[in-house]
């Protein structure tokens, strides 16, 4: 007898397709979306606060006897950077020195607003207190400051391929170009402060002291040296009344031929703001520098004549006179020879 068929199984119910869910496809978009938007909001915040900062501490120069002003102030660098840009930037210390800039870049990133970097694109005018102006351009004149905090603060000036010249009416100035200018400040231990700078590749102006001494050959300098009492570094008094001291670690000046490099020792500002102290000395050619100091009207010609007889006596074999340059009573003597006055701070 044949099997009647058996009715094959019913098929499984799935109900009706069910729409896929949309917050993966959406979901990373929506929070980019509101990422961004608190990123904005946060960024505008933090320009506005740069701003008023910025203000604020011109206003504390300001009271302090400075003078700071510019013609317009630009706010940018959205999304990761603070970009501040200065047109016409006038800076005035209140012994005179001062800095014009028609136009400074200023740059932080957002994750550290303490380290800026700055350049002037269109040069510098650095104004003297007593002999003027003089225009610096170059291919590049960079500067950065960080550690605001710190005494001192961090700062750092680099050029290079510079050139110098003396404004209208202004007296001249030592050089005429140079290829590579560092200048740097640094905050140290046990409240102390380190300064350094460095000029290669100048050239002196045919007019002037340097331009008698090199005889057309580069200039150089190497200055270092180390600060101490440098929380009180907010002005030449304020520093000297608070027992301040430069311990000088070397110094070496080469213009042509001539040369001067001095010993390690310490000056200090004495209380009518003039130098105080001794540094051993070692020069070649002096009896030539003392004869260009004077044609320069740096040191009375009666003075120079002295101190290089002096120098005479104390010259070796290799045309190296040493000597002792001594800062007191308001005057600079080299040996026993009074050649000038003691450079004046305030």
């Amino acid at each position: 007898m044949a099997r009647r068929p058996q009715p094959a199984p019913p098929l499984p119910d799935h109900g009706r397709a069910r729409n896929p869910r949309r917050w993966g496809l959406y979901g990373p978009f929506i929070l980019l979306a509101l990422v961004s938007l608190v990123w904005t909001v946060a960024w505008f915040r933090l320009s506005n606060e740069a701003a008023h900062r910025i203000d604020v501490a011109a206003a504390q120069y300001r009271q302090a006897g400075y003078q700071i002003d510019w013609k317009a102030r630009q706010v940018g660098g959205y999304p990761f950077r603070l970009d501040v840009t200065f047109q016409g930037l006038r800076l005035r210390a209140p012994t005179g020195w001062g800095l014009d800039a028609p136009r400074l870049e200023a740059e932080a990133y957002v994750y550290a607003l303490t380290h800026w970097l700055a350049a002037a694109p269109l040069g510098l005018t650095v104004v003297r207190p007593e002999d003027g102006p003089v225009d610096v351009h170059g291919k590049l004149i960079h500067m950065s400051f960080g550690d605001p905090a710190k005494h001192p603060p961090s700062l750092s000036i680099e050029g290079s391929a510079l050139t110098f010249l003396p404004g209208p009416g202004a007296r001249p100035f030592a050089l005429a170009a140079a290829d590579h200018l560092e200048f740097h400040l640094r905050p140290g231990p046990d409240d102390q402060g380190a300064v350094f700078f460095k000029l290669l590749g100048g050239k002196a102006a045919p007019s002037g002291m340097f331009g008698r001494l090199a005889e057309n050959e580069p200039v150089s300098l190497v200055f270092d040296a180390l600060l101490t009492k440098a929380s009180a570094l907010k002005s030449a008094r304020a520093w000297s009344a608070a027992g301040g001291a430069m311990q000088v670690r070397q110094f070496a000046l080469n213009a042509g031929p001539a040369s001067l490099s001095t010993a390690p020792g310490t000056l200090r500002l004495g209380a009518d703001g003039r130098l105080e102290g001794s540094l051993g000395v070692a020069l070649r050619q002096g009896p030539q520098a003392l004869g260009a100091l004077s044609q320069a009207g740096a040191i009375p010609p009666e003075a120079a004549f002295s101190a290089a007889s002096v120098l005479a006596v104390h010259t070796g074999p290799d045309d190296v006179a040493t000597a002792t340059l001594t800062f007191q009573g308001g005057e600079v003597a080299l040996g026993p020879i009074p050649v000038a006055p003691s450079p004046r701070l305030f």
